[in-house]
């Protein structure tokens, strides 16, 4: 049984301690918004916070998160209020098919807490996530956007 916090609530996921997050998350807990990509957390399709922090959930085993708080692409937004990284998504057209953006909003959201001012640089070595369609410069404009209004 692991038990940790989940978007803010208690939570205990009764599970093999072995098995990844990225499962214990949607098969368990029903949040499919963490998405499987690669893994072998190449790919960054299911960044999840742990502690703040972002990590790839394919590989970490779920008694890994056992007393830590594990936020997810569910838990971003506060009171029906879209977080500032997700506002900029959509006002930057970033998404084309969707399938890494909740990993993607997920890493970015992690390097504003840490780098609210962001430059290229910090960008490029910060956000390692794959995008198949190829938005990066739509992610570039949105991270831009989402440091200037969390100024």
């Amino acid at each position: 049984m692991a038990r940790f916090v989940l978007n803010g609530k208690n939570t205990a996921i009764d599970v093999d301690p072995n098995t990844p997050l990225l499962w214990a998350l949607r098969e368990q807990a029903g949040l499919t918004g963490t998405k499987y990509g690669c893994g072998v957390a190449q790919c960054g399709a299911c960044t999840v916070h742990i502690d703040g922090v972002a990590t790839r959930s394919c590989v970490m085993p779920v008694s890994a998160v056992e007393g830590k708080r594990v936020t997810t692409i569910e838990g971003l937004a506060q009171k029906g209020q879209l977080n500032a990284v997700q506002e900029a998504w959509i006002a930057n057209d970033v998404p084309q098919c969707g399938y890494c953006q909740s990993g993607m909003i997920m890493a970015v959201t992690a390097l504003l807490k840490e780098k609210p001012k962001p430059t290229d640089a910090d960008i490029n070595a910060a956000i390692t996530n794959i995008c198949r369609c190829g938005t990066f410069q739509q992610v570039r404009e949105a991270i831009h956007m989402a440091a200037k209004a969390k100024a």
